[in-house]
């Protein structure tokens, strides 16, 4: 049965406590998301496991600074609604588990789909003014990407 994204996104964001555009919010999400996906594309990650780790990563949170536990906290969420708003087998659901539990505590991981999601997020540290460092990617992908300083020239138009 496909996930409908659209009323799945609207149920998180309608329950995030900040705003659209916060360092951490549903904008931030959407170019996770679009990350993951160009990242996919050549690390052979579960798609739709990148897909739900864009929404729940973050959508947990209770402040904008440092937040212990925001990622587990996500993980339960995406639990929560599992059976309800989407349907995931098991094996990919504890990849995305794992991603959104450890995204911020652990550096690297040799699993394509939670490298790609952890490269996602970090490719999206420009929002909060650091710049992406290559060693700090799991992908070879997510490397090339961070030395060259932007997803654009990968884009396809």
């Amino acid at each position: 049965m496909p996930i409908d994204f659209d009323a799945l996104w609207e149920r998180v964001a309608k329950q995030y406590h900040g705003d659209i555009y916060s360092v951490h919010g549903p904008a931030h999400w959407q170019r996770v998301q679009q990350n993951g996906l160009l990242l996919a594309s050549r690390t052979g990650a579960d798609a739709t496991v990148v897909r739900l780790f864009a929404l729940f990563h973050d959508s947990q949170r209770i402040n904008e600074g440092t937040d212990d536990g925001h990622g587990a906290r996500g993980a339960a969420y995406a639990a929560e609604l599992r059976g309800e708003l989407y349907q995931l087998e098991d094996g990919p659901f504890a990849l995305l588990h794992e991603a959104c539990t450890w995204h911020t505590d652990r550096d690297f991981s040799d699993e394509p789909t939670i490298g790609t999601c952890w490269d996602a997020d970090r490719l999206d540290l420009g929002r909060v003014g650091m710049i992406p460092n290559p060693d700090f990617m799991s992908t070879a992908f997510g490397k090339e990407i961070a030395r060259v300083g932007s997803i654009q020239p990968f884009l396809k138009t």
